[in-house]
């Protein structure tokens, strides 16, 4: 038998090769060129109900979004000093960065802040309402984003990144727990009226993750969906009989490309919508609720109905097993939104008027049915606004301090978090950021944010990206 002699060269090599195909067959067996997050392999058209990482009280989330920006120091953050200061220029805060023209005088609050509740929690009377609910609200004051600009403030808040193209939190939540009603979409937006919010489908995208896991946009009113029902002419059995032929066609060509989300979900989507046909109109028919019911939420007043239908709507999707409900307060640009470059006061007196009672009406209506503890709340927006005058009677974009609150789903009402300066320009003490939020959310749903990752691009993916902290002083 002849001996093999091997060159250090040709060693080396051969050793390589091997370690790289040892390395090769481990991502394979472990699912992650796949893209494969802690909860294994899943199939885009599977969303069926998956276990939390640990038991938790919160199944589902409903995202109340004020887009545009609403005015902390108005709403939720008492600041006396601006009163007391009135008209004099902001100091002693390194250079003040606005969005918009150039720095304006401090500018008071037009509105009384009182107690409310055990808790002593100040609210302003903007939201008369919700401040009833205080016991129940954490409040936040101490938030802080990255942006000052709306798009990409929306992008972070919805996300997790400034930049279009990463899923959203719906699609993460979607992802990790799968949906408990295969009816109706696991993850679905209601839009202002008015428009969406800039930046578009983005916010409520699913990026990199398969297409199934992305919002669906549903209307207020008539089908949810455009487009729904079929023609009058295409019977049920004829309408089945297409899909199963369409459904062998598409499956035929997913065997042969098996990477194609795209197609995965579109195969999904149209058993969804045909299923959805007869349950999606059920499940926002608001004409079923109680006269009481109807009222709680405001749709008896012009100025309440379309928000409070919407809220009213929200409750009935998670009761259905709706996974992620998110609505937005607000659409356009400036008066159209909470945007208030301009007439501070006329802005936000409409806005909070349209959402102060149905979010009430909300928060109650999910403690009668017994929801509230398995129902995560979240008021918020993409930023706050300047505690100095624009215009004269508006605000500028303020992403460097502002407030948010959570209730339900496990959260320790009454509580109060952080601080910003003695006139709520930057967040001070305690300060929380945006990763910190995503991470709260996540946890209260039983996933743990490290764990929670999806592999893409070379690495394994966090909503969190590679930070965040859960807030323990709310849960």
């Amino acid at each position: 038998m002849t001996k093999r002699f091997y060159s250090r060269r040709d060693l080396l090599w051969r050793c390589g090769a091997g370690i790289g195909g040892v390395a090769l067959a481990d991502l394979l067996s472990t699912g992650s060129l796949q893209g494969a997050g802690a909860a294994g392999a899943i199939d885009p058209s599977d969303l069926s109900p998956r276990a939390p990482h640990f038991p938790a009280k919160a199944k589902a989330v409903i995202s109340v979004f004020c887009y545009g920006g609403v005015s902390h120091v108005d709403t939720f953050d008492p600041k006396p000093e601006l009163s007391r200061r009135q008209g004099e220029a902001l100091k002693g805060k390194g250079e003040v960065v606005v969005s918009q023209g150039s720095p304006g005088a401090l500018m008071g609050s037009p509105w009384a802040f009182k107690k409310h509740g055990q808790c002593g929690m100040e609210i302003s009377s903007l939201f008369p309402q919700v401040a009833k609910h205080a016991d129940d609200l954490a409040l936040i004051r101490s938030m802080k984003a990255i942006s000052p600009d709306h798009a990409p403030a929306l992008f972070q808040m919805n996300t997790g990144s400034i930049l279009a193209g990463s899923p959203s939190m719906g699609s993460w939540v979607t992802y990790g727990l799968g949906t408990e009603n295969r009816n109706l979409p696991a993850f679905v937006v209601f839009s202002d009226w008015r428009g969406g919010p800039i930046g578009g489908a983005p916010n409520w995208g699913c990026g990199y993750m398969p297409a199934a896991l992305q919002g669906t946009p549903f209307r207020s009113s008539g089908d949810p969906i455009v487009d729904l029902r079929p023609p009058k002419e295409v019977t049920p059995e004829r309408q089945r009989r297409w899909l199963d032929l369409i459904g062998k066609l598409n499956d035929e060509h997913l065997r042969r490309n098996p990477n194609d989300s795209e197609l995965s979900a579109r195969i999904a989507s149209y058993e969804l919508a045909y299923r959805m046909q007869s349950h999606a109109p059920e499940a926002v028919d608001v004409a079923k609720e109680s006269e009481a019911t109807r009222k709680l939420y405001g749709l008896d007043d012009k100025l309440t109905g379309y928000f409070g239908g919407q809220c009213l709507m929200a409750r009935r999707l998670v009761e259905r097993g709706v996974r992620f409900v998110q609505i937005y307060s607000g659409g356009g640009n400036f008066a159209e939104s909470w945007d208030a470059h301009f007439d501070l006061k006329g802005n936000h007196e409409m806005h909070a008027g349209e959402t102060d009672r149905p979010i009430a009406a909300l928060l109650e209506d999910l403690k009668q049915r017994g929801l509230f503890d398995s129902t995560l709340v979240i008021w918020h927006g993409e930023f706050g606004r300047m505690p100095i005058s624009q215009r004269m009677d508006g605000r500028d974009h303020n992403p460097y301090g502002f407030s948010i609150w959570m209730a339900g789903g496990g959260i320790k009402g009454g509580k109060i978090v952080g601080t910003t300066d003695e006139f709520g320009y930057r967040a001070e003490e305690n300060v929380k950021t945006v990763n910190d939020l995503h991470a709260t959310m996540l946890h209260l749903l039983g996933l743990d944010h490290e764990r929670l990752t999806y592999y893409h691009n070379g690495r394994q993916m966090r909503l969190t990206d590679v930070a965040g902290n859960v807030i323990r002083e709310i849960v």
